[in-house]
């Protein structure tokens, strides 16, 4: 009876230990194939890092360029600050009219600049005044008065003044043949008739000059 217990027992045993390498065998088997499965997630999430990083220089340059795009478009007569851009010559229509008031030891010449652009423009400060003579140019200096900035609108306009001594010798003077006449911040000038007096004194330069005032004045000198 004792052997039996004791053959009984060590079968026992047996299929415990059988059971126990099964399951190691098995466990083995999970183990062995854990690492490639963790090595491909990691090649995976590397993969898609690298995407991100690129997507996000890609969004990056493509912010950029849409902020460059959207600042240089502007709308209309926009600039880049967000004011009005400014009058072109091509987009002025200037004109000249005499404007002397008798009894003025000086003449004037009324110049005015009309926005015919089709937008909203802006001017500010001198414009350049040349008078053509048939003694050469003689340039108009600057009254060294404020000269502030406006915005016209499409139609609207701005006026200076032109003052000059007035021939009053008798003799022929010097005759003005032409007004040229060159907006702020522009290089193309436009040449008009010149409306005023028909030749300016002769002098040794120790006369009165041919000045110009700023945007917006008009008269002796402003």
């Amino acid at each position: 009876m004792r052997v039996r217990k004791l053959t009984i027992a060590a079968m026992a045993l047996a299929a415990g230990l059988s059971l126990t390498a099964c399951q190691n065998d098995d466990d083995g088997t999970d183990q062995s194939t854990a690492p490639p499965a963790a090595s491909t997630a990691a090649s995976s999430d590397g993969g898609s890092g690298s995407a991100g990083s690129d997507s996000a220089a890609e969004s990056s340059n493509g912010t950029g360029g849409s902020g460059e795009t959207g600042g240089s478009g502007g709308t209309g007569g926009t600039g880049e600050d967000g004011k009005a851009a400014k009058c072109t010559t091509d987009e002025l229509e200037i004109t000249a009219i005499d404007a002397t008031v008798g009894g003025d030891t000086e003449g004037t010449v009324a110049v005015d600049l009309k926005n015919g652009g089709g937008r909203d423009c802006s001017l500010a400060g001198y414009a350049g005044v040349d008078l053509k003579t048939d003694s050469g140019t003689v340039s108009a200096e600057r009254t060294g008065e404020p000269a502030p900035s406006a915005v016209l609108k499409d139609g609207e306009r701005t006026t200076f003044g032109i003052t000059y001594p007035v021939n009053d010798s008798g003799g022929s003077g010097v005759r003005i043949t032409g007004l040229v006449v060159t907006p702020p911040n522009e290089t193309k000038s436009v040449t008009l008739d010149w409306p005023g007096g028909a030749s300016l004194p002769v002098t040794d330069g120790s006369g009165t000059p041919v000045r110009v005032g700023p945007l917006g004045s008009a008269g002796q000198g402003g």
